[in-house]
């Protein structure tokens, strides 16, 4: 009985450490050009995860944001909170959005760690059926 209780609690404590966070600074590529634009802060708060933009990569660092809706209108890009409400749930976080700043409309989102690559965050942003999948780059 014990042998078992201690194999339970070696591939319980391997589990625990092979499960990766999404917490840290990631880079963010354009899925539309494939360059990076930014590094957005993933980070959790109240069980849930959000995303603020903490460097600008492009030419434009100073970007204000003049699609954008509500209180987010004509307000500086840099550290804006463009993910939120992120939940973890089936593998998966989701239940959230994340803003395009460039397009200045929110989606419905979903992201994981990508399979064989905890370095590597697929981020799908969707209305209905249609979506629009990233990939970004952990950068610390």
């Amino acid at each position: 009985m014990k042998k078992w209780q201690l194999l339970f609690a070696l591939l319980l404590g391997a589990f625990t450490l092979t499960a990766q966070s999404i917490t840290g600074v990631w880079k963010t590529i354009d899925d539309e050009n494939g360059q990076a634009k930014s590094h957005v802060q993933l980070y959790e708060q109240g069980g849930k995860m959000y995303g603020k933009v903490v460097k600008i990569l492009t030419n434009r660092p100073d970007r204000i944001c003049e699609k954008c809706p509500g209180d987010r209108h004509n307000q500086p890009v840099m550290n804006m909170v463009i993910l939120e409400n992120m939940v973890p749930k089936d593998g998966f976080y989701q239940s959230g959005r994340i803003l395009d700043p460039e397009k200045g409309k929110w989606y419905n989102c979903k992201m994981w760690l990508k399979d064989g690559d905890p370095n590597v965050l697929v981020v799908r942003g969707f209305v209905g059926p249609f979506y629009r999948t990233q990939y970004w780059y952990r950068v610390q």
